[in-house]
């Protein structure tokens, strides 16, 4: 059995999360954590997930629960992630790190205490978001530099980083794939007289608004055609579900920081 802690336990992923576990035959909810002001500290985390009472109080303080977990799936806010993940690190624990809006020197810290432990990490954790990005390379080194690139992406009215996390992950796969600079060629919106688009530029735009829970658009245009790769979420059970699975994962694969990836191809090995 998989004893499994979640962060955020009160947010909108925490709360799915809940449900999915609860849903497992081969995995525990035993800890549940949010902030320690939080006006849901001591109530039944089923509860607040809208299941009803599963005998899991919701704490402020990760290290009361941490002993008795095998991992840790992180949905809070950056700066609550370090210190999570130094817990983690202390514990020899692991952890599956969905959070996203992480600065360079927090990226850094992450980097260096992740491959300590047994880490998964990615912006977004729907597995079908993850296979549009491997595919998104192949299609960018196929179609070379005759393609202008635009990223657009829509998010419900909550969220609090932009662009995306997956926005920028695959801005940076079809920078890479292409052997551009993103720091160079990225333009994020447009606005007033901008001039003719740059041969190389890479686009990359956000909308907010509403409950929509994640859409993400790759456009490929050249003279007289155009690729579109587009992927939906309807809600965050999608999320939900690949974090699950990165849980089920982590908890025997070898130490280091992994990538979603490797839960998608090489999941048979540990699951």
């Amino acid at each position: 059995m998989i004893r499994v802690v979640i962060t955020g336990v009160c947010g909108r992923m925490g709360r799915c999360i809940t449900r999915g576990i609860t849903q497992q035959t081969d995995m525990e909810l035993v800890g549940a954590i949010q902030y320690p002001s939080h006006p849901q500290i001591g109530s039944d985390t089923g509860v607040v997930a809208g299941i009803g009472e599963i005998g899991v109080s919701i704490t402020g303080e990760l290290d009361d629960v941490l002993q008795n977990a095998d991992v840790v799936i992180e949905f809070s806010k950056p700066e609550a992630t370090l210190e999570y993940l130094q817990q983690v690190a202390d514990a020899d624990k692991a952890i599956v790190i969905g959070t996203t809006g992480f600065t360079s020197d927090e990226l850094a810290t992450i980097k260096t205490l992740a491959p300590q432990i047994r880490c998964v990490m990615a912006p977004n954790m729907s597995l079908g978001v993850n296979v549009m990005i491997q595919a998104l390379e192949l299609i960018a080194k196929a179609l070379g530099n005759d393609y202008n690139i635009e990223i657009i992406e829509a998010h419900h009215n909550h969220k609090a980083d932009s662009p995306s996390g997956t926005a920028l992950r695959v801005a940076e796969t079809v920078a890479t794939a292409l052997e551009r600079d993103l720091d160079e060629v990225g333009i994020y919106g447009r606005h007033g007289i901008v001039g003719a688009r740059s041969k190389k530029q890479i686009g990359i735009h956000a909308v907010r608004g509403g409950d929509i829970a994640g859409d993400h658009t790759v456009l490929f245009t050249t003279e007289g055609e155009q690729l579109r790769v587009v992927h939906r979420a309807h809600n965050p059970e999608a999320f939900a579900k690949g974090a699950i699975r990165a849980a089920r994962w982590v908890a025997n694969a070898p130490k280091g920081l992994h990538d979603v990836s490797e839960v998608l191809f090489h999941s048979q090995k540990h699951d």
